[in-house]
């Protein structure tokens, strides 16, 4: 019933009982109606906003799972009651125009390279507003944890997560990248790392905000290298007497521009940590900061993001400078400049393919970082990928065209090791990739 339906009703009551009663009475009366018809007022007023804040709620969790379901492979999980256990089976095709090499340049110039990339397990668990998530992977010759934490999930929509979880840093989980290779701040650990602490996550209004403390790296688990059997970048104590990352600071805002033709999220994040030495050196710190934006417009997707970073170390450590620092994952261990700046770009477009009974969807992408190093006589190491992701069912497949004069998962032996640091080489070189995943 509406308010004036109502009004009218309490009028013609008001209208019968002034006849029986005082006057004194009907003015009571009266001003009862008048609250009365305040407080509809305000009722309606806020059941109204209550509307359009649930309405605009459930918009962007609209959104939020259409962008996840494009992007991510349909599973076929078991569930077990709250548990789901799901993962995955990859394997990589790589030939590159340089001769095979160590570690991740694996390619030939003549016959290429087809080899078991990996398998892992993902365990996800939901009971009400508790939440946890697991995955362990396996690669040739080594293994690590890729993620362990337990999470509460609070009534305003914010969560906070304990355990081994992403770095809040850059744009999205994994920076500006679409592709296999990710871009160059996932090799100096500034996208895509997990380390070990307790994060919080909460949205308020246009803004989402996540702060995070983190007491170390996630770990080395089995390989055989000293340190480096891990997924994400990290400072590594590959010599027994280096540093390893301690006590972690981060905070990140993403604000969602309202009201624009072109969806537009704007962001900064920051980053302070220590570097806790267990040689003679004295210990260190590290530091970054980054500006970062995501347009969309259609099926387009344009993300851009300019990061500055810094490693404070003796140069008493085991490389014997203070320019270099050393990282490792994916069982071998590098060097990385250890003062720089990092723009980078990609353009994505969606398509979904509806006609192709063998394909759900394609996304052709090209992407562009570059290390600006401030080490005099340091060449830049720069990173150029043309490709695309395909997706069918469980199927996620990528085909990438990978181009870097600077890139350890891109070269012959000339500088192995080295090609994020001095990058003496300096050569361009090209591998192309096709990584086969099967996800369930």
């Amino acid at each position: 019933m509406g308010k004036a339906p109502l009004a009218g009703v309490l009028v013609v009551v008001l209208g019968l009982l002034s006849a029986a009663v005082s006057a004194d009475e009907t003015e009571v009366l009266e001003q009862r109606v008048q609250e009365l018809q305040r407080e509809l007022e305000q009722a309606e007023r806020a059941l109204a906003e209550a509307k359009a804040a649930r309405n605009e709620a459930e918009a962007r969790a609209e959104r939020a799972e259409a962008e996840m379901s494009e992007i991510t492979p349909a599973p076929a999980k078991i569930k077990v009651g709250d548990l789901t256990i799901g993962g995955a089976i990859r394997a990589n095709y790589a030939v590159g125009d340089y001769p095979e090499g160590n570690g991740a340049t694996r390619a030939t110039e003549d016959k290429g390279d087809f080899a078991l990339d990996t398998f892992r397990i993902n365990l996800d668990y939901l009971s009400g507003p508790w939440q946890a998530k697991a995955e362990y992977r396996w690669y040739p010759g080594y293994n690590m944890l890729h993620t362990g934490w337990v999470g509460y999930n609070f009534e305003d929509s914010s969560q906070v997560q304990v355990g081994v979880n992403r770095v809040p840093f850059g744009p999205g989980p994994y920076g500006i990248s679409q592709s296999w290779f990710f871009d160059q701040h996932y090799y100096v650990g500034l996208s895509d790392d997990m380390d070990l602490g307790v994060k919080y996550s909460r949205p308020m209004g246009d803004w989402k905000w996540d702060l995070a403390y983190y007491y170390s790296d996630e770990g080395d688990y089995r390989g055989a290298s000293h340190k480096s059997a891990r997924y994400s970048y990290d400072v590594v104590n590959e010599s027994g007497n280096g540093y390893k990352e301690r006590n972690q600071f981060n905070l990140r805002g993403i604000y969602s521009v309202p009201d624009v033709a072109i969806a537009t999220d704007l962001g900064f994040s920051l980053q302070f940590g220590e570097l806790e030495s267990a040689g003679p050196q004295d210990d260190g710190d590290r530091m970054a900061a980054s500006v970062h934006m995501v347009n969309k417009w259609d099926n387009f997707t344009l993300a851009s993001q300019l990061t500055w970073y810094e490693f404070d170390v003796d140069s008493a450590q085991p490389l014997g400078t203070d320019d270099r620092v050393q990282f490792g994952a994916y069982d071998f261990p590098s060097t990385a400049a250890a003062k720089a700046w990092i723009p980078g770009i990609s353009l994505s477009y969606y398509q979904a393919t509806p006609g192709i009974d063998w394909l759900d969807y394609v996304i052709p992408y090209a992407e562009y970082s570059v290390i600006v190093k401030d080490q005099s006589g340091f060449n830049d190491s720069e990173l150029f990928i043309l490709g695309a992701a395909w997706g069918r069912g469980g199927w996620y497949v990528y085909t990438d065209l990978a181009m870097s004069n600077g890139n350890e998962f891109i070269g012959g032996d000339a500088a192995f090791g080295d090609r994020l640091g001095a990058n003496a080489d300096d050569q361009w070189q090209t591998r192309f990739n096709i990584n086969f995943g099967y996800y369930f």
